[in-house]
């Protein structure tokens, strides 16, 4: 016969198992207040629909209010105010806003074990947000469009910053064995565009500017100005006389944005394991009911296509794209789909490997009421999961460009944004001073068939 104290200690041990089990069942539950009732893409809403309306105000408000719930959306939220601030025709303080969340991604690139637990038994918003690679590309693009429009004295740092951060986001992301899905990303051309534009208007470094132009050439084959352009540095020519030149950038239709979706396919696999394991295993597992969600990038159907250019009442020309922000996005998101289902998956593995030791550290039977506890909380857990759909969604969907010499003086400029069908839209004009031999530049927002914002020029004489 067992002993008093074999018997206390078998008592203990079945405590510890139950009240394990009870641990993981109040865990389990207490998710969904960890994770909350919405989604990023959810807040985002608002703040897309104020700014494409023209309400630059309450687009504010909106991402004010997001702000106040503090969490790890901060950084986002600074993105979207940078577009608001470019619009409404602050670009110093767009500058400002771009360098808080550019060095703040490149702290949060350090991979935190701790978080990076976290999400396995929560989802990836438990993570702190690092931006996607287009985003932190295009962070140092917008910088350097936001310096040029207001000093333009570190716009070249920029340019650099662009292609160096293109080089280190792939070669990060290069494996012992050779394979990296990031080699398919295609390189930003807009970097070297500026870069040749600014040497040109030194008319000194005319070699620089034809390096780097020819570097937009072959980047961006299809950018309708790119040869033109190529063609006048390599003859050593920025003006003629008594002119100067005016560059239009334009942000051009509503661009990318990421949305919830599920993956059927992996949440049938799954589906179809856990029944096998169930029937062959010795403890149940949570059946899959809720399936795997993973973010997935949505670029909207645009209108306008293209934005038209007036000049004293008279045909300037229209912009062409240098940068197509949503395909860069959606290529680059498909790049690495496969390694995004691929965690969604091991989340959902680790889940039911917890609920399966719960099980097996208590004993429990698989037709006990501590069973059915267990898989209850299990399937909770697993629903209360949400794709991470943080994401930088005031972009353009495209950055188009025009160069245009004009003889120095002050002209009125009009911009009338053009759909694919080849209508206008409503002409917004701006008075523009055109130095002799320098570079002066215009910003203007259109995401809709009508102007966001005001049309912003720089620098100031």
């Amino acid at each position: 016969m067992r002993s008093h104290a074999e018997r206390g200690n078998e008592s203990k041990v079945i405590q510890a198992r139950r009240h394990f089990a009870l641990c993981i069942l109040h865990f389990a539950l207490y998710i969904p207040l960890l994770s909350g009732c919405s989604t990023y893409s959810d807040r985002l809403r608002d703040v897309r629909r104020s700014y494409f309306a023209g309400d630059l105000a309450q687009a504010e408000v909106a991402i004010d209010a997001a702000l106040q719930r503090g969490g790890k959306e901060t950084e986002v939220l600074k993105l979207e105010r940078s577009m608001v601030q470019l619009a409404a025709g602050k670009p110093r303080d767009a500058e400002r806003t771009l360098l808080e969340v550019r060095d703040r991604f490149d702290y949060l690139e350090q991979k935190s074990l701790g978080e990076s637990a976290l999400s396995l038994i929560a989802d990836s918003n438990s993570k702190s947000y690092a931006g996607e690679d287009y985003e932190k590309v295009l962070i140092r693009v917008m910088l350097a469009i936001s310096n040029l429009m207001h000093d333009g004295g570190d716009a070249l740092a920029y340019c650099h910053q662009i292609t160096d951060k293109q080089q280190q986001i792939v070669q990060a992301a290069a494996k012992p064995d050779g394979e990296n899905p990031k080699l398919a990303y295609k390189q930003v051309a807009l970097g070297p565009y500026i870069h040749g534009l600014v040497r040109e208007a030194s008319h000194t470094s005319y070699d620089d500017a034809a390096r780097a132009l020819a570097t937009v050439c072959s980047w961006q084959p299809d950018f309708a100005y790119g040869q033109q352009d190529l063609l006048r540095v390599q003859q050593g020519r920025h003006s003629a006389p008594g002119h100067g030149v005016l560059y239009v950038f334009a942000l051009v239709g509503r661009g990318p944005y990421k949305q919830e979706s599920a993956e059927v396919a992996s949440s049938v696999s799954l589906l179809i394991a856990d029944r096998i394991l169930s029937a062959t295993g010795k403890h149940t597992l949570p059946p899959t009911i809720a399936p795997v969600k993973v973010p997935i990038v949505v670029v909207p159907h645009n209108d306008v296509a293209q934005v038209r250019v007036w000049v004293d009442r008279q045909p300037g020309g229209t912009t062409a794209t240098i940068t197509d922000v949503g395909r860069m996005a959606a290529e680059q998101h498909e790049a690495v789909f496969p390694q995004i289902v691929a965690e969604a998956v091991v989340r959902r593995v680790v889940k039911k490997g917890v609920i399966y030791g719960a099980k097996e550290a208590t004993g429990t039977s698989r037709h006990s009421a501590a069973n059915l506890a267990l898989d209850v909380a299990g399937i909770v857990w697993e629903a209360t999961e949400a794709a991470d759909t943080r994401c930088w969604g005031l972009l353009p969907e495209k950055i188009q460009v025009l160069r245009l010499e004009l003889p120095a003086g002050v002209h009125q400029v009009g911009l009338q944004p053009l759909s694919r069908y080849g209508t206008g839209g409503r002409e917004e004009t701006q008075r523009v001073a055109i130095l002799d031999g320098r570079n002066t530049f215009m910003l203007a927002s259109f995401p809709e068939m009508r102007l966001v914002g005001q049309v912003v020029t720089g620098p100031k004489p």
